[in-house]
């Protein structure tokens, strides 16, 4: 059963890994940029939200692994950056915390698919 689970998450990311990394990063640049007048509380850190959603744009692109993924990769990390420098102009806070979080969150996600691969011997086609 865990493994045609597992089969049937990795075809899906597979074939549809840029429209989830897209679709993810697009809900993280609207949360990111969104005027608000306080954040909304939420269970965990500010950091570990960072690190998990830019995880979850980067871990489709990992299981693919496109002909240019590391560069595709680079540019979400490039994206996080503008959208720390953008934030202070919609009355939103920029840290460099934030960036080395989601940073971590794309190598997270790259370490995450070579244990998941190696585990269940899968390769990208």
């Amino acid at each position: 059963m865990l493994n045609s689970i597992n089969i049937f998450l990795y075809r899906l990311l597979i074939r549809y890994w840029w429209q989830l990394s897209l679709l993810f990063l697009m809900i993280t640049v609207v949360l990111s940029l969104l005027p608000v007048p306080s954040l909304p509380p939420a269970p965990g850190t500010d950091k570990t939200h960072h690190l998990i959603a830019y995880m979850a744009i980067s871990f489709p692109i990992a299981v693919a692994k496109p002909k240019y993924w590391q560069g595709l990769l680079l540019a979400v990390i490039a994206i996080s950056g503008a959208i720390e420098l953008i934030q202070p102009y919609v009355n939103r806070y920029g840290e460099w915390l934030d960036l080395l979080a989601n940073s971590t969150g794309v190598l997270l996600a790259v370490v995450l698919v070579y244990f998941w691969q190696l585990f269940f011997n899968q390769k990208a086609d």
